[in-house]
């Protein structure tokens, strides 16, 4: 079984500037994750945006609702971040009826060493 995983942005995947104190985003640490967790998933990996979730628009969630659809995979996988996820669920909810669609994010970056990231990650 093959799974999609939509990379949305989120704090899980935000960086931290040692300078400044700014949290910002460089790339996704979630195939990294993956492999500390010993996923033997077969999944594939699609970054869609990296958007702290205060900043996603509603053309932002009817992005990853429009990936959602065209995805072959009936199982998807979406790292959000948690201010807005249950905005983006709702939508999804209203859109897509024949997938299962799991939403995670975190409290923590990843990059932190101590995120809850991982944990919600491979627990799956």
């Amino acid at each position: 079984m093959r799974i999609k995983i939509l990379i949305t942005g989120g704090t899980c995947d935000k960086e931290y500037n040692l300078l400044n104190g700014e949290l910002y985003f460089n790339s996704t640490h979630i195939p990294e994750m993956l492999k500390l967790g010993r996923a033997r998933l077969d999944t594939d990996i699609d970054t869609v945006m990296m958007v702290d979730s205060l900043n996603m628009t509603d053309n932002d969630m009817q992005k990853i609702a429009k990936k959602c659809l065209q995805s072959k995979e009936e199982r998807i996988l979406i790292t959000h971040g948690t201010d807005k996820m249950v905005s983006t669920a709702k939508i999804l909810g209203q859109n897509i009826k024949d997938k299962t669609i799991v939403l995670t994010g975190a409290m923590v970056p990843y990059a932190f060493g101590s995120s809850d990231g991982l944990f919600n990650l491979v627990v799956l």
